[in-house]
């Protein structure tokens, strides 16, 4: 249910991913972030609030800790989600591409 729920989320950043805008880590970063400081709607949210602790400082370096067994395998299954997402797209995108595609220009 949760992890449906990031996986819609993340699949509108499909394009800056595979651009390098973003990371699929970033975007899970942006999702429990937009959560925890909401007032919870829904049992996501709820589950969230209560499963999962964020913080952040001043230079954008963010921490996700689940506050108890079951919040870390929360917090686990939506990081190994988000990067084997991140995975996918990148392979996707490789598929396209030949070898001549990556030889570095020269500047004369």
């Amino acid at each position: 249910m949760i992890l449906s729920e990031f996986a819609k989320y993340l699949q509108q950043f499909d394009d800056e991913i595979t651009q390098n805008k973003t990371s699929a880590n970033k975007v899970l970063c942006r999702w429990i972030k937009e959560i925890v400081y909401k007032n919870p709607k829904n049992n996501i949210d709820k589950i969230v609030h209560k499963e999962i602790t964020f913080a952040q400082n001043k230079e954008g370096d963010f921490l996700i800790v689940g506050n108890s067994p079951s919040g870390r395998v929360l917090v686990n299954a939506l990081y190994n989600y988000a990067l084997s997402y991140e995975n996918f797209l990148m392979s996707r995108w490789l598929e396209n591409k030949k070898p001549k595609d990556f030889k570095k220009k020269n500047k004369k």
